[in-house]
């Protein structure tokens, strides 16, 4: 997979709020899939759905602790997004500067 393609995936699974909602709960500490499911009026196999997705893209980890599904916040699953906009971010302020610069000279030509 292309560093493009994971990105993708990352703002894809950052695309429904429901699947924020997750990340901000898992943020707080690890959770069951139960203990997840309980907040939300869908059905089990739905918020699974959810939680694959979020795995796909390399934001939490699932694990199997005796009958329980444990899933946790893979802390560095949103590095590569954060560098992407850290490098976007830094582009647009560079072109306003470059914009305001222009601005400011042509206002001072008669």
């Amino acid at each position: 997979m292309s560093p493009a393609d994971g990105l993708s995936l990352v703002f894809g699974a950052l695309a429904d709020p429901t699947r924020r909602d997750i990340l901000d709960r898992l943020a707080q500490g690890p959770l069951t899939v139960g203990e997840l499911a309980a907040k939300y009026e869908m059905s089990r196999p739905a918020v699974s759905q959810h939680l694959r997705v979020l795995e796909g893209a390399g934001l939490i980890d699932r694990t199997a602790d005796a009958q329980w599904r444990r899933c946790s916040l893979r802390e560095e699953g949103l590095d590569g997004a954060s560098a992407w906009l850290a490098r976007q971010r830094a582009d647009w302020s560079e072109r306003f500067d470059l914009l305001e610069d222009r601005i400011r000279d042509r206002r001072r030509q008669p």
